[in-house]
């Protein structure tokens, strides 16, 4: 699979969020991001690019498949560091003291960090990804979801983000989840 097989996943009918403006979203992230060494650079590029590439919002293994298909394309010597941290966009769940799986979800999650405007465009993309579940269900399940992260004593594992991000993406979360029950 080249880069513009990449670009043209990315670029499927029904993407609204989880396309190539969140993969350039996150590599912007990730840009910010001081003291890392080329190859876990370059490792959290090829999981940033490859995270979403699978994407069937229908579907509740996107990243796996995802995940398998980037073993099938990467670099030998990346393949296994790679497939381990696409998974974990899923759960955004980080074990302690894995710092690249800690990045990754922060960089993955920094839109619900963002300004009102910028918040409010991600749910809405969101919500035409789910266009074929009905409102009641999907509120419920929307709902569900943010409930989770705003549950969660620390939304953002990697410390830097966690200190830019959760304040404001709570207020975001909060807002979302008060549309949502009204």
């Amino acid at each position: 699979m080249t880069h513009d097989d990449l670009v043209e996943a990315y670029a499927a009918a029904g993407r609204h969020y989880h396309d190539l403006r969140h993969v350039r979203d996150c590599l912007a992230q990730l840009d910010r991001v001081a003291d890392l060494s080329v190859r876990d650079r370059e490792i959290l590029t090829l999981a940033i690019w490859w995270h979403d590439v699978v994407y069937d919002p229908t579907r509740s293994d996107n990243e796996e498949q995802s995940a398998i298909l980037a073993e099938r394309h990467v670099a030998p010597e990346l393949r296994d560091e790679v497939g381990r941290l696409i998974p974990l966009t899923r759960t955004h769940d980080v074990a302690p003291g894995d710092r690249l799986g800690a990045l990754l979800v922060s960089i993955d999650l920094a839109i619900l960090g963002t300004d009102e405007a910028g918040y409010d465009a991600y749910a809405d993309a969101i919500r035409r990804e789910y266009a074929h579940v009905p409102d009641d269900a999907y509120r419920a399940g929307r709902a569900a979801v943010l409930e989770r992260f705003a549950g969660r004593p620390v939304i953002y594992p990697d410390a830097g983000f966690a200190a830019a991000l959760d304040q404001k993406a709570r207020a975001n979360l909060a807002r979302e989840l008060s549309d949502l029950r009204s």
